[in-house]
């Protein structure tokens, strides 16, 4: 029987990473798989495949929209579907093999299989059982859907479907205005489907800044997405070809229909745990099915830890990176730690919608007293260069020692630009701090640094 130190099931984003720190701090690593690749849902189905999508995509949208003021004349390219699909499985591919090389350069074993815990320190992967000090569950998470909603991968379809389509479709219809929807709405309508977004709140990305919210609306509204909001779907009824919505607004309970080639169903996710054995083992589990943990990552059985997707938290990649590092450190005995206040969260439409720590209206729900320093792009000279100039950045900073409290971009590399932000909140630095920071002319960030001044006398350049 193969004895390990730590055997981390799962090799998302959170499984991987911590297999790997586990392997740095020397403990004898294992880590259980049942895809054919490595690297979870985020690389295979999720992150990483629709980045490169939303990539090509805006290429041609800047072909079409922008390349003639350039001066770069002729017509735009065409688009070979097949072929933006091969680009998108290269990137994959190099991705994946990326992972494997990174375990046998750890040596950490890759157990092919689907895991279950018959008890602590056991795991049985097919046939085979494996014993272990410590299990790390980083089993990930799946789409979730709607009653009355059934996915069939082809008409109806999730995040992962919608990566996979035979064609771009002419009419999608997407159920949620989160992240995935928005995301990959923006990718098939730059390509030509006419998209229309259905939500059961009043507002896109609820957990957003307010501000932003309604200026990131504008905008995809500009770009030709279509949104009916406050709108509770009923059912959808699939043929072969096509799929009928039912939805009522909620505002006078009236009921509409709306057809299309393709539904996205982009309401959320939920933990991935079947077939782990959990409700044996007596492993404590909220009532939305995420695994109950300590603030050290071990759930209610000694020994089993669990971090990612399937506990509490946003579902974020770098969220289960962080904690999968912190967990292994913690199981080598040293201090793991993740501070929560400081995740950043990135929308990778154009504009890139990024933001980190409290939104103005936590704030104000909470009493506290802030102040607001803002910045257009459309004072920022590289920004006005690349066409790029809708947007702002917005810092919040506390009113009486002027600490950062949170950062909410939405403009041009917003997911990059957020991370200087990040960096000075770790430090618990003010925003006069981040005002004093030269920053490269002519660069992006600069709109940062004028939203940091404009926390104290005032920016320079609006």
């Amino acid at each position: 029987m193969a004895q390990y130190d730590v055997i981390v099931i799962g090799a998302g984003p959170g499984g991987y990473v911590a297999a790997i720190r586990c392997a740095q701090l020397g403990l004898k690593t294992a880590c259980v798989e049942g895809r054919d690749t490595l690297g979870g849902t985020c690389l295979n189905v999720g992150c990483i495949p629709s980045k490169a999508l939303l990539h090509a995509s805006h290429q041609l949208h800047e072909a079409e929209h922008n390349f003639a003021s350039m001066g770069l004349k002729g017509k735009a390219p065409s688009v070979d579907w097949k072929q933006m699909l091969s680009y998108k499985d290269d990137v994959i591919g190099q991705n994946t093999k990326g992972i494997e090389f990174l375990f046998k350069k750890n040596k950490i074993d890759w157990i092919k299989g689907w895991a279950s815990i018959p008890e602590a320190g056991k795991v049985v992967v097919g046939d085979d059982t494996y014993e272990t000090k410590n299990i790390i569950v980083a089993s990930g998470s799946e789409p979730s859907s709607l009653p009355g909603v059934e996915i069939d991968e082809k008409v109806v379809v999730s995040s992962t479907g919608a990566l996979e389509l035979p064609k771009v479709p002419k009419k999608m219809v997407v159920i949620g205005a989160g992240v995935i929807g928005l995301e990959l709405g923006s990718v098939y309508k730059r390509l030509g489907s006419e998209v229309s977004v259905i939500e059961f709140l009043d507002v896109i990305t609820p957990s957003m800044d307010t501000e932003v919210q309604r200026s990131f609306q504008k905008m995809l509204t500009k770009q030709g997405l279509e949104f009916t909001l406050g709108a509770a779907v009923q059912k959808v009824e699939a043929s072969k070809t096509k799929a009928k919505v039912t939805y009522k607004l909620r505002k006078d309970d009236s009921e509409h229909e709306v057809e299309a080639d393709v539904v996205l169903v982009a309401t959320g996710r939920r933990p991935f745990t079947d077939g782990l054995g959990l409700d044996t083992l007596g492993v404590a589990v909220s009532e939305r099915g995420q695994i109950k943990t300590d603030g050290h990552w071990q759930t209610n059985v000694k020994g089993i830890y669990a971090i990612g997707d399937a506990i509490d938290g946003p579902m974020l990649a770098h969220k289960a990176e962080d904690e999968g590092m912190a967990c292994a450190e913690v199981i080598a005995g040293k201090h793991g730690h993740v501070n929560y206040g400081v995740i950043p969260s990135v929308i990778y439409t154009w504009p890139e919608v990024a933001s980190v720590g409290a939104t103005e209206q936590e704030l104000k729900n909470d009493g506290k007293a802030y102040k607001v320093g803002k910045f257009p792009f459309m004072g920022n000279a590289r920004a006005k260069a690349m066409f790029a100039s809708e947007g702002f950045v917005k810092i919040l900073a506390d009113k009486e020692t002027d600490r950062i409290l949170g950062a909410h971009i939405i403009g041009p590399g917003a997911g990059d630009l957020i991370h200087e932000v990040c960096v000075a909140m770790e430090f618990g630095a003010s925003a006069e701090d981040l005002a004093l920071t030269c920053h490269a002319h002519p660069t992006y960030s600069e709109a940062v640094r004028e939203a940091a001044l404009a926390c104290g006398d005032g920016p320079i350049h609006v």
